[in-house]
């Protein structure tokens, strides 16, 4: 199944208005965490409404749970019916280009049972590339009730990471850059290195040269080293980086794939955590 649309057929969806299609832009840059919203305000898709990182998909930051915690379940619940979204609805979400905060609200979306959830391939920059037009209006959406069914299997917490790396039942996923993972740099954290156990996928490696997504055999190649009958669990910083990689691994044809949320930011926040900075 794939989990994209590209920028031809999302305008031919438009064109012809095909009934419940939910758009929203997730534009956002982490060392400016306004330009995103400004971006979206000056311009974008026809139709699209605007969902922000921090605010949207990121819940309160405390001791325990990483820097990007899922959002409260409730509230973001009632946000979602209050774009409109229910369970007939199309969504597509769109970025800058093939950045990660799409794939963070595709995550989410698909976490919480829907099942019509698509990221634009090359985003807004490739919608633009391609002469479509783009607009400053606001659009008036109409609220609908949405129940979540979420998916509990889609989720790992650290206790459960520590489990499955000592029972060796799962295989652990660092999404980040590899001098990150090998501790060479750290930019955001006190602590450098990586989970002891993490293998590293950096999760720019599933787009191509272009910057669009690869296809399904290229990702089957990517991944060959990962056995498809055993569980992998994907982490990153904070649970934003890992999901390009969750999608990745779901195109290429592995069905248990589980999101450690709080990932790296979560486990260092834990004094008795060791951390690794060699290959493994």
């Amino acid at each position: 199944m794939t989990h994209l649309i590209s920028v031809n057929r999302l305008k031919n969806r438009l064109e012809n208005k095909q009934h419940n299609t939910i758009i929203i832009d997730v534009r956002f840059q982490l060392d400016d965490p306004d330009a995103g919203r400004k971006a979206y305000l000056e311009n974008h898709l026809p139709g699209a409404v605007y969902l922000d990182l921090n605010k949207d998909l990121s819940g309160k930051k405390a001791k325990h749970g990483g820097n990007h915690p899922l959002p409260d379940r409730e509230l973001f619940a009632k946000k979602i019916g209050h774009l409109g979204i229910d369970y007939d609805s199309t969504v597509v979400i769109y970025d800058k280009n093939n950045d990660m905060f799409a794939a963070r609200l595709w995550w989410l979306l698909d976490y919480m049972g829907l099942e019509k959830v698509y990221i634009l391939d090359g985003g807004y920059d490739q919608w633009v590339k391609a002469g479509n037009e783009v607009t400053d209006e606001v659009p008036m959406l109409e609220e609908k009730a949405f129940e979540p069914a979420y998916r509990e299997n889609h989720i790992a917490d650290m206790d459960e990471v520590k489990e499955k790396l000592v029972n060796q039942t799962a295989i652990l996923i660092d999404s980040r850059a590899r001098d990150r993972y090998l501790g060479k740099t750290e930019p955001l954290y006190a602590k450098a290195g990586h989970i002891p156990g993490a293998k590293n996928f950096f999760w720019q490696d599933v787009l191509n040269g272009e910057g669009l997504w690869k296809k399904e055999d290229a990702l089957e190649s990517h991944f060959a080293s990962l056995p498809k009958d055993k569980e992998i669990i994907v982490s990153c910083g904070s649970g934003v980086s890992a999901c390009p990689n969750v999608l990745a691994l779901k195109t290429a044809g592995y069905e248990n794939v589980k999101l450690y949320p709080g990932s790296y930011s979560d486990w260092i926040s834990y004094e008795e955590n060791k951390v690794e900075k060699r290959e493994e």
